[in-house]
């Protein structure tokens, strides 16, 4: 029988709860199969309610007992919940539950990882933890008593006495459900303190499995440079005396913001240069900034519903870019935005799962942890500091923390206060919370006696999510090239308004070459009348970081598109254009191994297939795989010198310098190998102190076909470490040739280190195997077929997994008719599944429905 048929519930039905918690105490009496839960609730009546209906949601709960005011009762229980007749008076909730936090795949409510007890409340996990009014704009103060044999014994906020395999909690913060956490287990605490500006010292810990010890003080120095960082930039200064920080193996997201314990992947903090990559270093730096920076924008102030779930997301995601553009390149930072904006989000707007950054209704809310919600709620923030200037945004975000401190609030009350702080009209602005979909943005030029005209039209395609789309706000960036190179006009924001808008430079000399959208001002694909001649020029002067590596990125475009349509070989004047830029060591060598990649093959399907054309994924590959050896070739006299100039014999640093040599070292070494049978590669794996460095030579020999000792060197030498076998599993998946593909993930399916129930194994594999475009979607369908049998295997376990990776099926009808058939068919295999839980069995339906 299927999981419970899944319920819309929209934003316009949306009503306060009848209720107010005054004060929440829990008892846990932990067990792995039998934890016992008590809560002592103080509810009053919320004057003027609507609705009084005393409604817990409780899932997976066995009812001991329950009273109110001391006196026991019997509530109606449903598999959702109870309701009860309570008193028109203040009263307290009394309730005693069991659960079973091994039994727990499912990795929400209180769980189980490798014996450590741990938990994730967020979205809607808090009710499988106890009867709960399990919603965001219900707040309230914790107190937490932990009863367990375990050497430490974790939860929000304060300490305020342990001993005896016992130890009390208390967070002075009236928070949601959602932010709730408890940790239990065998763990070492790494410390340390942080003053802040006031002059308050703060302990930190990061705990960890024993044996991880060395793992730590990369994520401990990330954290602290994020306190300064918030208060510098923002204002913000932390508000306990503590903060714990835990690395949990088994985990459904990167990390949970929950106050005063953040519990992260392990893969999100766990980090040394023997073990991790300079990407992973990065990535976890913004992962501890985005959850740390979460305490006030997320925990202090909070979202009225899930809805709003953008206020706290969007906003926090544009404050950890803020964060990492200022500690690496902020030029490097923006582009690598972009590319993972056009790689996650454009194709969620342009198919079946596209809706606002807002969404107007949903059935499972884990599926609105989206890169809509995430990167483009992000996008829109910046484009608001855009449109109001520096100063203005930073007044509002002042009037922000200061009006809504300890409150539960919307997008209404986010656009509010810079309407109050400017005196603007937003109303036209907040489109971009309503409406689905990428607009497309072009603009033309007309010159007459040195007067540029710059003509733009904006369209958004309709949706299932937004029938008729209007126009939007738009911040459009431009500056003036001029002939010899010299810019003419610096960047200046224009802001378009109507479907079809003119703008007037005038004063002109001669006429100049347009960077419009400069630093992508506006997340939009901009379609933009230039010749080769022009984006060469822009490529070689562009005083604008992004537009100058966007127009390499669109000589590339035109370049692979011509070999896909028509067999021509690589554009010769794109080569040449890249090599100057690669050559050139007054620029950061971050960017110049940006410069050297190229577009995705699933981006080039989709520019295929917008422009009416069916894309055929072998033929896309093999154009990359032209390209990339026509590049190897060109730049051949100059890759061994850039290779050689830019390896780093110093001891390791995680910092945006060595990074960055690294970075265009192993891309020169990548097209080196193509001519030199992986000599050079193996050379770098025997003399590798740091995983950038060998996992960048494993992947190189990988390609050039003989890895195979390599990879049982690499797997003999870090079987124990499970976050570098992820990374062993994910590379050979990754590198396979697309023929063998499917077959080279069969068998590490069968690995005896495939673990699949790990969320970070699965995605190491099948994920993996998902993003690589020439194999997934073999002619056969066997890629098809290997994926859904492992969705449908894994869905009883974890949804949530399940129905994020339901996504690589989302531009299925991008395909030629035999691969939508054999697509189809598997999406209607899972849906004909008895017992599907409700995660996946919307997405397929939105997918499939398509």
């Amino acid at each position: 029988m299927r999981d419970a048929a899944p319920q819309t519930i929209y934003l316009a039905d949306y009503t306060p709860y009848g209720f107010i918690i005054d004060d929440v105490a829990l008892h846990f009496d932990l067990d792995p199969r039998k934890t016992r839960v008590k809560s002592r609730i103080s509810f009053r009546p919320t004057p003027d309610a609507s609705d009084k209906t005393f409604f817990l949601h409780g899932e997976n709960l066995s009812l001991v007992s329950a009273m109110i005011d001391g006196t026991p009762v019997s509530p109606e229980v449903t598999p959702q919940g109870l309701t009860c007749d309570v008193p028109d008076a203040p009263f307290v909730w009394e309730a005693e539950v069991e659960i079973d936090p091994m039994g727990n795949t499912a990795l929400e409510g209180l769980y189980m990882s490798n014996g450590m007890y741990c938990t994730q409340c967020e979205a809607e996990g808090f009710r499988k933890i106890t009867y709960y009014p399990d919603r965001p704009d219900v707040m309230a103060v914790f107190t937490v008593t932990i009863n367990g044999p375990h050497p430490v014994l974790l939860s929000n906020g304060n300490p305020v006495s342990s001993g005896n395999d016992t130890a009390e909690w208390r967070d002075p913060w009236p928070k949601p459900a959602y932010l709730f956490a408890l940790v239990a287990g065998d763990l070492v605490a790494h410390p340390g303190s942080f003053t802040t500006k006031s002059g308050r010292k703060v302990d930190l810990n990061l705990y960890v499995r024993p044996g991880d010890e060395g793992k730590c003080a990369f994520g401990m120095q990330a954290l602290k440079d994020s306190m300064k960082w918030d208060e510098d930039v923002y204002g913000r200064e932390y508000d306990l005396d503590l903060f714990n920080i835990v690395a949990v193996d088994d985990f459904n997201m990167g990390a949970m913001e929950n106050k005063g314990l953040n519990i992260f992947n392990s893969s999100a903090v766990l980090a040394s240069p023997e073990t991790s990559t300079d990407m992973n270093f990065e990535r976890i730096e913004a992962i501890i900034a985005h959850e740390y920076f979460h305490n006030w924008t997320g925990n202090r102030i909070t979202c009225r519903d899930w809805f709003q779930l953008c206020l706290k997301e969007g906003l926090t995601v544009y404050r950890d870019s803020q964060f990492t553009s200022d500690m690496r390149s902020a030029a490097v930072k923006r582009i690598g935005d972009v590319i993972d904006l056009r790689a996650r989000q454009f194709p969620e707007d342009q198919g079946p799962l596209a809706h606002p950054v807002r969404p107007e209704s949903f059935q499972e809310i884990n599926n609105f942890y989206t890169a809509t919600v995430y990167e483009k709620g992000a996008e829109v923030i910046g484009m608001l500091k855009l449109l109001v200037g520096d100063a203005a945004y930073s007044k509002a975000l002042d009037l922000y923390f200061d009006r809504h401190d300890g409150q539960a609030c919307t997008i209404e009350d986010w656009l509010q206060v810079f309407e109050d702080t400017t005196g603007r009209d937003l109303g036209q602005f907040k489109r971009w919370y309503s409406q689905a979909g990428t607009p497309q943005l072009s603009v033309t030029e007309s010159w007459d006696h040195g007067t540029l005209t710059l003509h733009f039209k904006q369209h958004t395609p309709a949706s299932a999510a937004t029938a008729d789309p209007q126009p939007y706000v738009l911040p459009i960036a431009v500056g003036l090239i001029g002939q010899d190179g010299d810019e003419v006009h610096e960047t200046t924001v224009l802001e378009m308004t109507q479907a079809e808008q003119s703008f007037v430079f005038d004063d002109l000399g001669t006429r100049p070459v347009a960077s419009v959208l400069r630093g992508f001002s506006a997340p939009v694909v901009l379609t933009q009348d230039l010749s080769d001649a022009d984006r060469a020029h822009l490529l070689a002067h562009d005083t604008d970081p992004f537009n100058r590596w966007e127009q390499g990125r669109m000589l590339a475009y035109g370049s692979l598109l011509a070999m896909i349509r028509e067999g021509k070989a690589p554009n010769k004047d794109w080569l040449a254009g890249i090599r100057a830029v690669i050559g050139d060591e007054t620029l950061d060598p971050a960017y110049r191994a940006l410069m050297l990649g190229l577009p995705s093959q699933s981006d080039l399907a989709r520019a295929l297939s917008e422009a009416g054309d069916t894309p055929d994924p072998d033929i896309i590959y093999a154009a990359t795989e032209a390209t990339r050896a026509a590049m190897a070739d060109a730049f051949a006299d100059l890759l061994p010198t850039l290779y050689r100039r830019h390896t780093v014999d110093a001891p390791f640093e995680p910092n945006a310098k060595q990074a960055g040599k690294r970075a265009l070292s192993n891309a020169a070494l990548s097209l080196l190998t193509r001519n030199d049978d992986g000599v050079l590669a193996q050379e770098q794996y025997d003399a590798a102190d740091n995983m950038t460095q060998q996992l960048s030579a494993l992947a190189n020999l990988v390609r050039a076909g003989r890895g195979n000792k390599a990879v049982e060197a690499f797997e003999a030498q870090w079987k124990a470490d499970r976050l570098v076998m992820d990374k062993w599993f994910g590379l050979q998946v990754m590198e396979a040739d697309p023929e063998d593909a499917h077959e080279v993930v069969e068998t590490l399916t069968k690995h005896p280190d495939f673990n699949w129930k790990n969320p970070n194994r699965f995605r190491a594999v099948l994920g993996a195997f998902a993003a690589h475009h020439a194999g997934f979607h073999h002619a056969s369908g066997a890629g098809y077929r290997l994926l859904a049998d492992w969705l449908i295997q894994l869905d009883p376990v974890n949804p949530q997994t399940t129905a994020r990776m339901c996504s690589a099926f989302q531009t299925w009808k991008r395909y030629d008719a035999d691969r939508q058939d054999m697509i189809k068919a598997e999406l209607d295999r899972i849906l004909s599944q008895p017992g599907l839980s409700r995660d996946t069995t919307e997405m397929l339906t939105r997918i499939r429905g398509a």
